[in-house]
């Protein structure tokens, strides 16, 4: 039996589909390793040039586009002949470090090719906890889009340490969303979306389509329906999702293999999960109190004690 909080709704997927969805002006697109890969050792140049020209399309509907991707130490080690990326913590940050520049080039060329530019943009946690950083953050995105650029966000590894390290970037993709009070988050991943059960495994697994209310229900289902590469997996965009949603941001799960996944779900057709928001989101500050500041103290014991 399918939880209550991704049982169908007709009126509420009504209203998240034909408004939330087809009237976003503001999207955040979240692309992982796996998308980029294909499930293979590096990324794919090709699979940067159908989504710039996803993206591309969405922009020429007047819509303004963030891209949230991943990839960067992938192609480092792709680039200095590693089939996979190994070692530690410090080894990974230098393939980021050799990978990202690529990474970035592969983006700025596909996008060009297309009329567009695009601007990176590096954030760690330490953006989001500092209010000062915070909000330059968001003038700064704010400022590319109004100049028609596409951003291009990714996490800034080489420097990422426990402190400051916000860990995937389906995360990071929640808090951007939140950031720039974004109408729409799209997640793709390899898997066609939240699904009962992992369906590499159980050949009875199905599409969870809509989910109204993040719940444990939601959360175990995540645990079965797993992804192929990337940090954390499905129950990491579970997280993104509550972040967005309680933002009041409707977010949507989709599998990133079809072609025109962005435009498809912006003209009205129904792939993946979507999430629907909360009906009364918290305030730009009262969400920056919220996910912003990590939680972080100090314990003192005194002799007297």
């Amino acid at each position: 039996m399918r939880p209550d909080s991704s049982r169908p709704d007709p009126e509420a997927h009504l209203r998240a589909d034909r408004v939330s969805v087809e009237r976003a002006r503001r999207i955040v697109l979240k692309v992982g390793t796996s998308t980029l890969t294909g499930g293979k050792a590096v990324v794919d140049p090709r699979r940067i040039t159908a989504l710039a020209e996803d993206v591309a399309a969405a922009v020429r509907q007047r819509r303004e586009v963030i891209v949230v991707t991943s990839g960067a130490i992938v192609t480092g080690a792709g680039l200095l002949g590693q089939r996979r990326p190994v070692g530690g913590l410090s080894h990974k940050q230098a393939l980021a470090a050799v990978g990202q520049p690529l990474l970035m080039q592969r983006y700025a060329a596909a996008f060009e090719s297309l009329g567009l530019r695009v601007g990176q943009v590096l954030l760690t946690q330490r953006d989001f906890a500092n209010r000062r950083q915070y909000v330059n953050a968001r003038r700064t995105l704010e400022a590319l889009l109004g100049m028609g650029i596409v951003p291009i966000v990714n996490e800034n590894d080489t420097v990422s340490i426990d402190e400051i390290q916000i860990g995937d970037n389906d995360t990071l993709s929640a808090l951007v969303a939140s950031l720039v009070g974004a109408d729409l988050l799209v997640i793709l991943s390899d898997v066609e979306g939240l699904m009962t059960d992992d369906p590499r495994r159980h050949r009875e697994a199905r599409l969870i389509p809509q989910v109204t209310r993040i719940d444990a229900s939601v959360l175990r289902a995540a645990r079965r329906s797993q992804t192929a590469q990337g940090v954390g997996g499905m129950a990491t965009k579970i997280t993104a999702a509550r972040i967005a949603t309680e933002a009041g941001i409707t977010t949507i799960i989709t599998g990133g293999d079809r072609p025109g996944p962005l435009v498809r779900l912006l003209e009205g057709e129904r792939d993946g999960t979507v999430f629907l928001p909360e009906p009364r989101p918290r305030s730009s500050r009262r969400r920056w109190l919220a996910l912003g500041i990590p939680a972080r103290g100090t314990l003192v014991i005194d002799d007297g004690a």
